[in-house]
């Protein structure tokens, strides 16, 4: 049996690129039937939106790791949704799934996205939706390959993390402690978002950039240097971290946020040459390259969070017709953990 609700599709679907700071009006709402599942197919009903930076970059039309998103297509993003009608033996109407479903209503999928190489995945039984969005989702897996894979973390390393208070640095920060850091330091942007990395996740200490002046404040707390850097931002911040980077240290790019929305790239690190005084090993990284190891993650990850000692924390805000504004609040620094956006309830009892 089919429970569709609304017998219309709400959708959000690019209406023209972004040119500099992305914006609502960039985004077109419409409305379509609710689609059909064919043969070996099923129909999902979408429940939470999950947002990041990287869903910036799809807007550009340049080459990348993935297509760009098309004018007209609906925004690419990956969510939880219900099952809700099936024609396809390994899925039942009722389950929780997670998958890349885009901003609309309804989806219908055969299982499997080659675009992303994440296929359709079911919400384990016991885990709240949204944490399959979060930890247990693309910004906690891209975290764990990033600090233990490409960063290589192991006790006796003094770790730095750039926007720390976001879905994927707050996680790697907490890795990093776990796996015997020394100390662990994280930057972000404003006391609140600090204060939640030192009073809540472990860090050893936070630097706001917007308030300090950050290499001041590493010199004092890297006198040694740092080991181990894990960068979400880039841009100034990436700079005065090679100026305090340890002999033989390693840096992890794992984003570049600070530049997103920039309608002229900025020049490369002025300190660039750092990288061979200190012999630094500076590597970059793409989560679609690990997801074969995603099952090995998501089991640590999972035993971390059980434990208590791993912490999520998940931003929603609430509306269909919110969506373009919730994704400006990465730009704008409001987020702190996952940003999530809640569309719908289960219209069916969850098995």
């Amino acid at each position: 049996m089919t429970e569709r609700g609304s017998e219309s599709n709400r959708q959000w679907r690019l209406k023209s690129r972004p040119v500099g700071m992305v914006t609502e009006s960039d985004f077109e709402r419409v409305e379509d039937p609710v689609p059909t599942p064919g043969e070996g197919e099923f129909l999902v009903r979408n429940l939470f939106f999950a947002f990041e930076p990287a869903m910036r970059g799809w807007l550009n039309d340049v080459k990348s790791y993935v297509p760009p998103v098309a004018l007209g297509e609906v925004m690419r993003a990956t969510c939880v949704g219900q099952v809700v009608e099936s024609r396809h033996p390994d899925f039942q109407p009722g389950e929780l799934v997670s998958g890349l479903f885009g901003w609309q209503d309804y989806t219908v999928t055969d299982g499997q996205d080659s675009l992303l190489r994440r296929p359709v995945v079911k919400v384990p039984a016991g885990i709240r939706p949204e944490r399959t969005l979060s930890v247990l989702g693309g910004t906690g897996l891209t975290a764990y390959f990033g600090m233990l894979d490409i960063g290589g973390v192991k006790a006796g390393d003094a770790v730095l993390v750039s926007g720390a208070a976001g879905a994927t640095g707050s996680v790697a920060g907490q890795i990093a402690r776990i796996k015997g850091a020394t100390k662990v330091v994280g930057i972000a942007g404003g006391p609140e978002k600090c204060g939640w990395l030192t009073d809540e996740l472990g860090f050893d200490a936070a630097i706001d950039y917007r308030s300090e002046n950050v290499n001041a404040q590493l010199k004092e707390l890297f006198p040694d240097g740092v080991d181990l850097f894990f960068d979400n931002v880039g841009g100034s911040i990436l700079d005065d971290a090679l100026l305090n980077m340890a002999q033989f240290g390693r840096i992890v790019i794992c984003g570049g946020i600070s530049a997103y929305n920039e309608t002229e790239l900025p020049p490369g690190p002025r300190n660039y040459m750092q990288i061979v005084i200190r012999r630094l090993t500076v590597r970059g990284f793409i989560l679609i390259d690990h997801m074969q190891d995603a099952n090995r993650a998501r089991s640590d990850l999972s035993e971390w969070l059980a434990s208590g000692e791993l912490k999520g924390r998940e931003d929603i805000q609430q509306g269909f017709d919110m969506a373009p504004a919730t994704f400006l609040r990465l730009f704008r620094g409001q987020n702190i953990g996952k940003q999530l956006l809640k569309v719908a309830d289960p219209p069916l009892p969850v098995k």
